[in-house]
């Protein structure tokens, strides 16, 4: 049953289970007894038990023997309620215990005593009036017997002293027996409730958990999945994400993160990002310990960045374009006029071979800044984005055609996999030729050239969420692993005389068409850029 479908039940009403186990203890009495008396009898002479009416003693302890099957019987099947069978027990436990004790010759027999058993168990199972009630039948009973002995000259007087004892006890027992059972239904009921209330409890967690916005699992020492809800399941992207899974096993990368997390203290920088299973999602882990037992279990939130990223993106732009207007003010012209008195100095024929070099530092760096200025300021107009529908296949032959032709290299030395044919695209035109020329661009200048190929372009759909997507590659020294998370950083660049806006920008771009750019280290060394394109259809409802 799904957990969201359970009915609470906070102050449910406690199972009888106590009167019945009570009632299937007595029984075995009822069976035992006979047999026993029955054994000592056939003994005979001295080592026999001395009975006065062998007939009637056969009688009865035949009798209570039957009643004691018959009763296990109706115990197992609840063949009544609890109440009526004791009632029942009550009644033929007295009849046939007296009917034995007068055959064995009254009270100085010492079968008296059997009346103790089960009248206190039934009375264990009775409120304290019915118990003491049941306590005065039995004790009138043994007394009344004991007068009809006394009268017919079977016994003497002093008979009257062990009936009355008898008759004492019978009632202590009772009494005490019903406190008793007082206290123990008190007990039984308090232990169900607390159990009750945290079987409630762990529902209640499990629904939460189950319906919260938040991705989380729960993972113990040995690194075993405890808790996991379908968010987190889904991101995982694996089948086999359950309770009871080796995170491992499921994730590795995730795995890995959590063991990196453990040898350092909690409050070092953020673990790595890892891509979710669908591959169009950028997912940011978090750790919190559970306990104070190290290692121990941990809870672990999943973050989907892109998430964020949408909710910034307005922010972005407004401040973009208030920076934007400043550097097109206050920075472009004079560095255009420095760049042109630079141009100019350069020219002339006086200057000297040392001072033409400071004329090509200046020419250089103004192109730098510039560069950036262009970049920071196209990036500030983004919000004139135009999709349409692209045919990817026949795009990038016209992609390749112009790139080839521009950047001087042969088409040879581009390898193109097209594992999805007619793969279609809902995605800006000019925003598209910026980014994937980007990429090619950094994957031909950083990048080695291994059989003739000098950059790699796959075509394909991720699954299982069949989203387009489409991957450059290269074979080159590929990235950092501590500058991995940093590349789609303004101003962050690890090579000489790069500007550190190229990813940035073809990241927010992707954004904007609501797209996601993510990197990954190539297996054998070098870089994979997958640009995962939006499902067109849900682009437009």
């Amino acid at each position: 049953m799904n957990v969201a479908d359970r009915k609470f039940q906070p102050f449910a009403e406690p199972k009888i289970g106590l009167n019945w186990r009570v009632l299937g203890i007595l029984n075995l009495f009822r069976i035992l007894v006979p047999l026993v008396l029955l054994s000592l009898h056939s003994l005979g002479g001295s080592r026999g038990l001395p009975v006065e009416s062998p007939r009637l003693f056969l009688m009865a302890a035949g009798a209570y023997l039957c009643f004691g099957f018959v009763s296990v019987v109706l115990v197992r099947k609840r063949a009544t309620t609890a109440h009526v069978q004791t009632i029942i027990q009550a009644t033929i436990d007295i009849a046939c215990l007296t009917l034995l004790l007068h055959a064995c010759g009254g009270i100085s027999s010492g079968l008296g005593l059997l009346f103790l058993v089960p009248v206190g168990g039934l009375a264990f199972l009775l409120p304290p009036r019915s118990a003491l009630f049941l306590a005065a039948v039995a004790a009138i009973a043994v007394l009344v017997h004991t007068i009809w002995q006394q009268l017919s000259g079977h016994s003497d007087i002093m008979v009257y002293a062990a009936a009355g004892f008898l008759g004492l006890v019978l009632f202590t027992i009772s009494a005490s027996a019903s406190v008793l059972a007082t206290r123990v239904r008190e007990s039984e009921d308090l232990v169900r409730q607390k159990d009750l209330d945290l079987a409630n409890l762990a529902d209640l967690s499990q629904y939460i958990v189950q319906h919260l916005r938040e991705s989380l699992l729960v993972v113990d020492a040995n690194d075993k999945i405890r808790l996991i809800n379908e968010s987190a399941a889904e991101i995982l992207g694996d089948i086999h994400a359950v309770p009871g899974a080796l995170i491992g096993e499921v994730s590795p990368r995730l795995l890995y993160s959590l063991s990196t997390w453990r040898q350092r203290a909690p409050h070092d920088e953020a673990p790595a990002s890892f891509v979710a299973a669908d591959g169009a999602r950028l997912i940011q882990p978090h750790f919190a310990p559970l306990g104070a037992t190290a290692p121990g279990p941990t809870l672990i939130f999943l973050e989907d960045t892109s998430l964020m990223a949408e909710k910034v993106q307005q922010s972005k732009l407004a401040a973009l374009g208030r920076l934007s207007a400043s550097i097109a003010h206050e920075i472009r012209n004079p560095v255009g006029a420095m760049s042109h008195a630079g141009q100019l100095l350069a020219e002339s024929p006086d200057i000297a071979p040392e001072d033409r070099r400071l004329t090509d530092i200046i020419r250089s760096n103004s192109e730098r800044v510039s560069t950036i200025i262009n970049n920071v300021l196209q990036l500030s107009r983004r919000e004139s984005t135009q999709p349409a529908r692209l045919s990817l296949g026949d795009w990038l032959k016209e992609f390749l055609a112009e790139f080839s032709e521009t950047m001087q290299v042969p088409l040879s030395e581009i390898g193109v996999h097209d594992d999805a044919e007619d793969l279609e695209v809902r995605y800006d035109p000019s925003h598209l030729h910026q980014v994937v020329w980007n990429l090619c661009d950094n994957a031909i200048k950083y990048g080695e050239p291994r059989d003739g190929i000098k950059v790699e372009i796959r075509l394909s759909r991720l699954m299982p969420s069949y989203r387009p997507c489409l991957e450059v590659a290269d074979r080159g020294a590929g990235i950092e692993p501590q500058a991995a998370d940093r590349i789609f950083e303004p101003f962050f660049t690890g090579r000489k005389g790069g500007t550190g806006l190229g990813l940035f920008i073809a990241r927010e771009l992707c954004q904007l068409n609501r797209a996601i750019l993510l990197y990954e280290p190539r297996s054998g060394g070098g870089s994979v850029f997958r640009i995962v394109f939006s499902d067109p259809q849900r682009w437009e409802e």
